[in-house]
């Protein structure tokens, strides 16, 4: 009998992972890491329930760290099967895991230096070498598929509208005479993008759905996101202020950059030094320079205009140690995009820790923070937060823009459910905090009559 085991991704938004077996075979969608409260941390450090050696295939819905940063681990741990992408996604990945394995080094280092770590000595979950060491066994998949694994598994993809690269995959399962066909959603997107085509609707039914539950209890705003993000800049900019954008490096950082070349060149807001201070933004951007194949029907025609989409005027690329520091010495307006998004570590540490003190300095989220995050205590009020080892005072206005988020809201993701041809026998709410997945689930068995459940963690089904 065919199963689905739920190792990640339940009763939070991180640490995506799914395992399926059949006919003695096993395929796992997604291999991200945990992040956020500490219990969840820790399960990073926790051996698999089953061998990573066991798995055949590895299947990537996209290349955010929490759905593929657990990866050099897996590897680490003996995992010696492929790792099947989208060749974006491979691409990404290639830029991602690497700074992933640099940032916990740096981290592991700075808390021996500083002696604030609880273990002696600090260690990192895997080194840079060790996920440069994993990105051997990536192979992109060009095309949407059919593609077939093995007799018992076969794969397509479609367009997911979440970040550059990202799908929607679809695995059929076949053991026994049967086929059971299920859709991993892993991060859908808004409606309409940016950047990148909006999300598809497969035109076939499915018998299990796995469902991302992110934003299943909030609406994002219906307000001017232009006006919005130029009405922030100007009046920090008047106060003599800075604003550090806490940045997600692959997919916020693109969208920002566009943002405010279109509000520069419109003359809706004033040209002021625009610092990407994030060695991964920088060679993402240019990623997404690159796929051009990935791009929108906007992208399309402003790049047979010549029109750079990612070049807003005054803008610098701030990728060694002493661009970032000299950033500490200026003392006129500016924007800083730096990551990480949910300001758990990298460079935007420094840059918080220097500007949050300051009421001139405004620091503006512009995606989920997830609870237990850095980034959540700082929007949710807190007086002051703690970074590397001593309190900071919050005295900077504190601002959000959630119209920018990635991730589609319980609207948006109900109208697109409403467009599959045929709803699926069962759907598994994942991918959200609590509150969020059980929000959406009342809104799906409501609404649509859906058979609708949310998995908890390690939960194994028979399909």
């Amino acid at each position: 009998m065919s199963t689905l085991t739920f190792l990640g991704a339940t009763g939070t938004v991180t640490g995506s992972k799914y395992l399926l077996e059949a006919g003695g075979e096993r395929l796992m969608i997604d291999c991200g890491l945990f992040q956020g409260e500490k219990e969840l941390r820790l399960r990073n450090w926790n051996p698999l329930p089953i061998p990573p050696a066991s798995i055949q295939w590895l299947v990537l819905t996209h290349a955010h760290l929490d759905h593929i940063g657990y990866i050099p681990r897996l590897v680490k741990d003996g995992f010696r099967g492929r790792i099947l992408a989208s060749s974006a996604t491979v691409d990404l990945a290639g830029i991602v895991l690497p700074d992933s394995g640099h940032l916990q080094e740096e981290d592991a280092e700075f808390a021996n230096k500083k002696g604030y770590s609880k273990h002696e000595p600090a260690l990192p979950l895997y080194t840079y070498e060790e996920a440069v060491k994993s990105l051997g066994s990536f192979q992109p998949v060009q095309g949407l598929g059919p593609l077939e694994l093995s007799p018992h598994f076969s794969l397509r993809f479609f367009f997911a509208g979440h970040i550059l690269g990202a799908r929607l995959v679809e695995v059929t399962v076949r053991e026994n005479g049967q086929a059971k066909r299920l859709l991993f959603s892993g991060d859908v997107g808004r409606f309409p993008q940016l950047i990148i085509p909006q999300p598809a609707v497969p035109e076939d039914g499915f018998d299990y759905l796995l469902l991302e539950s992110t934003y299943g209890d909030r609406i994002h705003p219906k307000e001017d996101i232009g006006a919005r993000l130029a009405s922030i800049v100007e009046n920090t900019a008047g106060r003599g202020g800075t604003v550090v954008i806490p940045s997600f490096a692959v997919g916020r950082t693109q969208e920002l950059l566009f943002l405010l070349r279109e509000l520069i060149e419109d003359n809706k807001m004033h040209s002021l030094p625009i610092h990407v201070d994030s060695p991964m933004a920088i060679d993402v951007t240019h990623l997404y320079e690159k796929h051009q194949e990935e791009h929108g029907l906007e992208l399309e025609a402003m790049a047979a205009k010549g029109i750079k989409p990612f070049s807003p005027p005054d803008l610098h690329f701030d990728k060694t140690v002493d661009e970032s520091k000299k950033l500490n010495d200026a003392r006129y307006p500016m924007i800083i995009l730096s990551a990480s998004g949910m300001a758990t570590g990298g460079r935007v540490l420094h840059h918080l820790e220097r500007c949050l003190p300051d009421h001139r300095n405004t620091i503006l989220f512009v995606g989920f923070q997830a609870a237990g995050t850095r980034g959540q205590a700082i929007q949710s009020g807190a007086a002051a937060v703690k970074m590397y080892g001593h309190e900071v005072q919050v005295r900077a206005r504190i601002e959000s823009i959630e119209n920018l988020s990635a991730h589609a809201d319980y609207i948006e993701l109900l109208a697109w459910l409403r467009k599959f041809p045929k709803p699926p026998a069962k759907t598994f709410l994942v991918h959200g905090e609590p509150k969020a997945s059980e929000a959406l689930h009342q809104q799906i068995t409501q609404q649509l009559r859906w058979d609708a459940t949310v998995p908890t963690y390690l939960q194994k089904v028979q399909l």
